[in-house]
């Protein structure tokens, strides 16, 4: 099996001792769906999620210029369930191998990487970057924001984070909403700052 470029999402829910059983349970299938939808995106050909005990779970994809994006989708999916659910995250990037889409079965230095760094996280900190730089600066940055958003703004975040993401009316419609609420919704919790970030990250 030839090694391909993997971003790793390492994770454990937050506060999950105060979670009835089916919640966590939902939780965990929130994040579940996220990367089966993850696995739709351009240029996305290898995705994996994986539980890891009780409350942590790894997800692994083979476009890794949009970790960062896939990361605050999953906080999205996760936040519109509850405004207090939350998940730490962990981001590397790196080769390695997934063998059957396993993250429990694959090896490779982003793999060790972003379990390493999910237990090294401080207290408070929600997301962050192995490497490091720029990309660490730019994930504490983007968990400052995503650690205010609400239902609302998450349920509209997640229509719109996806890359190719369709038009704003399209996202009313699907939540039964209207254009302007999804605008006000989006527009206060930083999407168009986060897009602008994102964007620039993705096209270096």
């Amino acid at each position: 099996m030839l090694a391909a470029m993997f971003a790793v999402l390492t994770g454990d829910i937050v506060d999950s001792t105060s979670l009835s059983v089916g919640e966590l349970e939902a939780t965990l299938k929130a994040i579940g769906a996220a990367s089966d939808a993850i696995g739709a995106w351009p240029g996305v050909t290898e995705v994996g999620f994986a539980r890891r005990g009780g409350d942590a779970w790894q997800m692994a994809f083979d476009a890794p210029v949009f970790a960062l994006r896939a990361a605050l989708y999953v906080n999205a999916c996760i936040r519109r369930l509850d405004k207090a659910r939350a998940s730490r995250m962990a981001m590397a990037t790196g080769a390695g191998q997934m063998p059957g889409q396993d993250p429990n079965a694959a090896h490779g230095a982003a793999f060790t990487a972003s379990g390493r760094l999910l237990d090294s996280l401080p207290s408070g900190r929600h997301l962050d970057h192995a490497a490091g730089g720029a990309e660490a600066a730019t994930a504490r940055l983007a968990d400052h924001i995503a650690q205010g958003w609400t239902q609302a703004q998450a349920r509209a975040l997640a229509e719109q984070l996806p890359p190719g993401a369709g038009t704003r009316a399209e996202a009313a419609g699907r939540l039964d909403i209207s254009r302007q609420a999804v605008d006000q919704a989006l527009w206060a919790a930083g999407f168009p700052a986060i897009e602008a970030a994102l964007s620039a990250l993705e096209t270096r």
